[in-house]
């Protein structure tokens, strides 16, 4: 089975930071993808640019080693290969000076203002707002202009604030494209086929029959090269309030009365604003934070946080779980359980939806334990739903139940390979299409909620509590859940 294609419009994608790590790795292997599956129409063009001198050629020797080292081997074709390097243009530019800019000018205006310019910011956060102003001030801005910038959006509710407050000086909101990975992920958009074309789960998506919501992010590597960045960050900052809660909003949210970006983004910004506060007085009992030490990972013994930082202290957590609730009538009394960590056994994503116990059992001890039913969502590795349920265990031996999963994981169910999400998201933004996006009243709901818990931290001194690397966390985080009588479900 061939998943279907549809051809964007001529585009020029300009990506700021074009020789860095996120290029390399992500950027660029996903345009290549989509230029070989024939979705990048003829003329489009592809311009790296960064304060490094380098020739056409040079960056597309880059760019070719980068899909090398990223696409797996048997997608590396070489027409296709040859057709996509021929799109890539690089120019140097000193993005806060003077240096290169009229050269990209130039290049720019040679393919004419009637096609899609996205802009891809792909650089340190502290200047995408002097950058937007020079984007607009060197007269590169048109009506059919994107601008895509990477998080974090800010680092508190004020400095998120001031970030969207300059760029809206220079770019309307429906330019703006602020990305969050996750989303674009199959999964996160099956949850919502699987909500609103299904009658069988909207009627019971609802406090009356569901019992709690577990959303995991785990990773099994430490720092991997953004000590600087992590340390003043940490796992608050960098996942919970942005993956995590995208996810949480997602899962949570009311029906849209259509799939246009902002009917979506509403319903999300609705449930961001019911979310309970959590502050001094709550956040020892429904917040863990954890850092790793030294331990095990998938690969091998690891050394701790401290020795990967090459400092002697730091009260940065790499584990966070957090007990959140919803205040409206969708959600009363139901536990959403966040957790994400580094170091953990293995790198997972996962939403997990756990049902109410039925209420009377018909069956007796020797039919054995009947478990709750659980809508599994994994994000990644696989991709895939789950949906466990209870049946008799074949045989002639009585009535013996068992607990069994409806399987369907998308690359095997389909046959096709599974696109990643830049890919679908890169394809977005040169439409237009802002549904799996962030809005700007959403990413400072967000830091509304995510303050006063960073706050409380610091008010009562909540220290990380240490967990050895390759376990799940701190032991305060299984008790955050078992004292509600629950326990983790832990990723396959």
């Amino acid at each position: 089975m061939i998943g279907q294609i549809s051809r964007v419009e001529l585009f020029d994608c300009v990506i700021f930071g074009g020789g860095g790590d996120l290029a390399e790795r992500k950027l660029l292997p996903a345009l290549y993808y989509r230029d070989r599956d024939g979705q990048i129409p003829a003329g489009s063009r592809i311009v790296g640019v960064s304060r490094t001198e380098r020739s056409d050629e040079d960056y597309r020797i880059f760019a070719q080693k980068a899909i090398e080292l990223h696409v797996d081997a048997a997608d590396v074709e070489p027409e296709a290969l040859a057709r996509f390097l021929s799109r890539l243009h690089y120019r140097s530019v000193d993005a806060l000076g003077d240096s290169g800019w009229e050269e990209l000018k130039v290049l720019l205006d040679d393919g004419g203002k009637d096609r899609v310019r996205a802009f891809y910011l792909a650089v340190g956060p502290t200047i995408f707002g002097p950058l937007a102003a020079k984007l607009k001030a060197e007269g590169l801005v048109h009506d059919k202009t994107r601008l895509v910038i990477e998080k974090p959006v800010g680092r508190d509710l004020q400095s998120a604030q001031q970030l969207n407050a300059d760029i809206a000086r220079h770019f309307r909101e429906d330019q703006v494209f602020r990305i969050d990975h996750y989303l674009g992920k199959e999964t996160v958009q099956n949850l919502m086929a699987l909500r609103f074309a299904n009658v069988l789960y909207e009627p019971v998506w609802n406090h009356s029959f569901i019992d709690h919501v577990q959303i995991t992010v785990a990773e099994s590597v430490g720092l991997e090269g953004r000590a600087g960045y992590y340390d003043k960050a940490g796992a608050l900052r960098d996942m919970v309030q942005n993956h995590l809660l995208q996810l949480l909003a997602l899962v949570a949210l009311e029906p849209p009365s259509t799939l246009k970006a902002d009917a979506i983004r509403d319903e999300k910004l609705k449930v961001l604003r019911a979310l309970k506060p959590i502050d001094a007085r709550n956040a020892f009992q429904v917040t863990v934070r954890g850092q790793y030490q030294a331990g095990a990972s998938e690969s091998g013994a690891v050394k701790g946080y401290l020795d990967d930082l090459g400092e002697r202290s730091s009260d940065t957590e790499t584990f966070v779980a957090i007990k959140a609730e919803i205040n409206n009538w969708r959600w009363a009394g139901v536990p959403f359980y966040l957790r994400t960590g580094k170091r953990l056994p293995r790198r997972a994503s996962e939403i997990v939806v756990t049902f109410r116990p039925v209420p009377f059992l018909i069956f007796g001890d020797s039919a054995g334990p009947v478990s709750q039913n659980r809508l599994v969502l994994r994000l990644q590795p696989g991709e895939g739903v789950k949906q466990w349920l209870m049946i008799k265990n074949p045989g002639s031996g009585g009535m013996r139940l068992r607990q069994v999963a409806l399987d369907m994981t998308f690359a095997e169910a389909f046959n096709i390979r599974q696109p990643d999400a830049y890919e679908r998201l890169l394809m977005d933004v040169i439409r237009g299409d802002q549904a799996l996006f962030m809005r700007r009243d959403e990413v400072e709901a967000a830091w509304e909620w995510v303050d006063p818990i960073l706050r409380a931290w610091k008010d009562i001194e909540q220290k990380p509590q240490g967990y050895a690397s390759g376990t799940w966390g701190p032991s305060r985080a299984i008790a955050l859940i078992e004292r509600d009588g629950r326990t983790w479900h832990e990723p396959e």
